[in-house]
């Protein structure tokens, strides 16, 4: 069976994590092919100076399953950019999905994609839709047919996750969350287990004696004070470092 192919349209001054957030969720999903389109196959700069390399161009772009536009300030360019508006509306014929990322909407407007439709966007440029007839939302996410749109940058991540479970149900967004999240437990990853047995030991490392010879530990977060122009530390009054015996230390103040 042919892979799921989804396209990202890329163009200059892109925000990248517009890109960035929903291809690594979207890449994630099983039996797809993730392809990064622009005019050349020369990099493609972000808004913020990150190069992006196309993996195809528009001409030779195999047909789409999903095609998505990323927003950024470029989008103003766009808008007025015939190769890329002309190959939205060829690849619109056929895609089985048509869906952006915040301002990227716009861009979908300007192909005629949106004529009565209800679409998100950034906030900024929300009411912007209607000058294409579409009805803007304040959602994050929003569906409507084939449309899908993602509200401003961070939205991004939602957007991908609600396509995938258009696509392949909650259970595949409950695999793609897992492999994509932080991972939460503690000592569930074996160099994670062995920084938390190290700190662990070094906490009941004995520092020095008090009165009545009692173990006392030397605290875990020391605290500086500056005197003299000189950095102190484990330099508070009557600390526990002092009564541990451990002297202050001049730390060389930077300038």
């Amino acid at each position: 069976m042919a892979p799921f192919r989804i396209g990202f349209v890329l163009f200059p001054r892109l925000t990248q994590l517009d890109l960035t957030g929903p291809y690594e969720i979207l890449s994630r999903m099983r039996d797809t092919e993730t392809l990064l389109l622009a005019k050349t196959l020369d990099p493609v700069p972000a808004e913020h100076g990150l190069s992006i390399v196309p993996t195809a161009t528009f001409a030779d772009c195999p047909p789409l399953d999903l095609v998505c536009v990323p927003g950024g300030v470029g989008v103003n360019d766009v808008l007025g950019d015939a190769e890329i508006l002309g190959f939205l509306r060829k690849t619109a014929e056929h895609a089985r999905y048509v869906t952006a990322v915040c301002t990227g909407s716009l861009a979908l407007g300007a192909a005629g994609l949106l004529r009565g439709r209800r679409a998100a966007c950034h906030w900024l440029s929300r009411e912007a839709l209607r000058k294409f007839g579409a009805e803007p939302t304040g959602e994050r996410v929003t569906i409507d047919g084939n449309i899908i749109t993602g509200g401003g940058v961070t939205a991004g991540i939602d957007f991908a996750l609600r396509v995938v479970e258009e696509l392949r149900g909650k259970a595949a967004v409950r695999r793609g969350l897992a492999g994509a999240r932080r991972a939460g437990a503690r000592g569930a990853h074996p160099a994670r287990r062995r920084t938390d047995a190290a700190r662990a030991r070094r906490r009941r490392r004995p520092r020095g004696k008090g009165a009545g010879g009692n173990q006392i530990l030397a605290p875990r977060v020391p605290c500086i004070v500056w005197s003299s122009g000189k950095c102190w530390a484990n330099g508070n009054t009557r600390s526990r470092s002092e009564k541990a015996g451990i002297p202050r230390r001049p730390i060389l103040r930077s300038t």
